[in-house]
């Protein structure tokens, strides 16, 4: 390698070192009594309220350029042949005035049976405690109710989820949560009889300080004859550790 290469490599290594050393990469793990998603129950293989699952991820966030990149899984059992759910997303957070946005990508995979596999793209926007997100299919297939791979014939693609949220401090490390979301499926998974349905979740959540929490909620959906005895409202608690 000759002197300007070298210069050159040199002066790129410096300009990386300042979004290299900001940089961050967090990680989180969990266990909770029962893991519903939008208001569903992810494991259908018992009717119970205590449904133990294991989760955890990984969050690497690119300095303060604003983009970031993750991993998040859990243990499910909804899906024959598939006992977890692996998340990868990816998105650019920045701000608006008073406004915190976030835009990106989220595909929900599901290795021993992939007719689950999902892929959506969301965009956020959170002002003081109140969060407003919109989340689009862009996948033919949705969580095995439809797609090429789940043999249906018909499409999941713009299937919208859009959900409002709210955090609040109320004492010192006491933090209200309550958050409530609405799913509008495809017309091709309505023609099947699944009707667009409501889920809630009212609770709080308590921090110990060092990364650990403690959190619990009353978390459930409307049309529950559809969906099954399964989806029952339940008080869920969670426990998390970030590292």
């Amino acid at each position: 390698m000759n002197h300007a290469s070298l210069k050159a490599l040199g002066i790129a290594l410096v300009a990386a070192m300042p979004l290299a050393a900001s940089a961050q990469l967090t990680g989180n793990l969990g266990l909770t009594t029962n893991y519903k998603y939008r208001g569903q129950d992810q494991d259908v293989s018992k009717v119970k309220a205590v449904k133990p699952a294991v989760q955890g991820g990984l969050d690497y966030a690119f300095g303060d350029s604003g983009w970031y990149v993750g991993n998040w899984n859990s243990s499910v059992d909804w899906l024959a042949g598939n006992s977890i759910e692996m998340d990868v997303y990816g998105g650019y957070k920045f701000k608006a005035g008073e406004v915190d946005l976030d835009l990106g990508a989220l595909a929900y995979l599901y290795p021993g049976n992939t007719s689950g596999n999902t892929t959506e793209l969301y965009g956020a926007a959170t002002w003081g405690p109140l969060t407003a997100k919109y989340s689009h299919t862009v996948s033919k297939d949705y969580f095995g109710w439809a797609g090429a791979k789940a043999g249906s014939g018909r499409k999941g693609t713009n299937t919208g989820y859009l959900a409002f949220s709210f955090a609040q401090e109320v004492m010192p490390s006491v933090t209200l949560k309550a958050s409530v979301g609405f799913t509008r499926f495809a017309s091709d998974i309505k023609d099947t009889g699944v009707p667009n349905y409501m889920d809630y979740s009212v609770g709080a959540a308590y921090d110990f300080g060092g990364g650990l929490s403690l959190g619990a909620a009353v978390v459930g959906a409307s049309k529950k004859a559809y969906f099954g005895p399964v989806n029952k409202s339940r008080l869920i608690v969670t426990l998390t550790k970030t590292l």
